[in-house]
């Protein structure tokens, strides 16, 4: 199993606007597309334009081409030009792929298919 951390960092304004695009167009295309949601977060603490979310996944192989998936389909295409009619939501992203340790807890997932 792999982990893929992302940060996007909102352009001024727009957290909320990205966000809520998250929750009700994003998150139900990764479970459509059969990606592994392991948690959305923003920061209590610090900077608050950023959403941190992390991604599991067995292997690169499959990451590859779940995302590409994503990326074709005509709802999330249609869905992300809406939300970006009154300009682009996201300044930056910043992706890191992770290895868990030898001594991790492991992180089950329902109905993983």
């Amino acid at each position: 199993m792999i982990y893929e951390m992302r940060t996007y960092e909102a352009l001024p304004g727009k957290l909320r606007t990205l966000v809520a695009r998250f929750a009700g167009v994003t998150h139900p295309l990764f479970l459509k597309h059969g990606f592994r949601p392991v948690g959305y977060w923003t920061e209590a603490v610090g900077e608050n334009n950023k959403l941190h979310y992390m991604l599991a996944w067995r292997d690169d192989a499959e990451r590859g081409e779940k995302w590409a998936a994503f990326r074709d389909d005509p709802e999330r295409v249609r869905a992300f030009a809406e939300s970006e009619k009154d300009g682009l939501l996201v300044a930056k992203i910043s992706n890191r792929i992770w290895e868990a340790t030898a001594f991790s807890p492991p992180i089950p997932f329902p109905n993983d298919s």
